[in-house]
């Protein structure tokens, strides 16, 4: 493999107990799965009660919590959008999962898309948003210069074909519009310390691991540029309390929540959070 070499060997512990290998792409400087499952395979790793954005289920503590945090999260995206000047407040979510942003968007004045390849989360969602959300072979039907901002929270890692994806965002954002990606970070603490038992791997649902470097050499090729990265604090004691679980058995709340705080203390120096949104703009 040419410029490529593996890093690590992680097992799907939430759906298939399959084992995948993380390959080093030195070109761009991410991780990928490997083997990939093809397109028509995917949705079966999907298939859990346990993916818990494709639910609104609150059956245990850890949903309960998920979901607090989730309205104190929703007031952080909402805030960072607002940041942007948009002359007509349109947005588009991808993968938006059952529709909480949008529809706090929505109630606060924006004009909403989204895109949810998952029937049962499509559904609930356009519950929540008047019918907003379109399924993901949809998106091909939004005109050029369509929208002031484009989020992808949590997705980008999920995505094939990245650079064909991003590529078309760039053709859906307007002049001046920003493109906002959150993902995971696979150079922070929690990720080093918990290394196959890192949650935010989550192989083979996402196809991609990230860090800083990549992500600005990705949007670089399709005429973007990485504008700002913020970290996302909650984001460390969530996976650090999942990593506890995939590598003990149980979860560990202490020590799950003294890990994601100790990654998130050093993050304060070395900017390498759990996870990360990069405000992206057209060069």
């Amino acid at each position: 493999m040419k410029n490529k070499s593996i890093f690590l060997s992680v097992k799907d512990h939430s759906v298939s107990g399959e084992v995948f290998e993380l390959i080093e792409n030195k070109d761009y400087g991410f991780l990928e799965t490997a083997p990939q499952p093809a397109l028509d395979e995917l949705p079966k790793y999907y298939e859990s009660e346990d993916y818990i954005s494709h639910t609104d289920s609150k059956r245990n503590i850890f949903e309960k919590v998920y979901h607090l945090v989730r309205v104190f999260s929703l007031k952080k995206k909402l805030n960072l959008i607002n940041s942007f000047k948009s002359e007509e407040k349109r947005l588009l979510d991808i993968g938006c999962g059952t529709g909480d942003f949008l529809k706090y968007a929505q109630e606060n004045g924006w004009s909403v898309s989204g895109i949810e390849p998952n029937s049962e989360a499509r559904k609930i969602a356009n519950k929540k948003t008047n019918k907003a959300v379109l399924n993901a072979n949809e998106l091909l039907s939004f005109e050029k210069n369509s929208f002031d901002i484009i989020t992808l929270w949590h997705v980008l890692e999920h995505l094939p074909d990245l650079e064909d994806q991003i590529s078309h965002f760039n053709t859906l954002l307007k002049p001046n519009g920003k493109l906002v990606i959150a993902v995971p970070n696979y150079k922070s603490y929690d990720a080093k310390h918990y290394k196959a038992y890192w949650a935010a791997y989550d192989v083979p649902r996402h196809l991609w691991h990230f860090n800083r470097d990549s992500i600005s050499k990705l949007v670089k090729r399709q005429s973007f540029c990485v504008e700002k990265v913020k970290p996302m604090w909650f984001d460390a004691f969530y996976v650090s309390l999942l990593s506890e679980k995939y590598r003990s058995g149980t979860m560990n709340l202490i020590k799950g929540f003294w890990i994601g705080l100790l990654s998130n203390i050093k993050a304060i120096s070395s900017k390498e959070a759990s996870s990360l949104i990069y405000v992206i703009g057209k060069r």
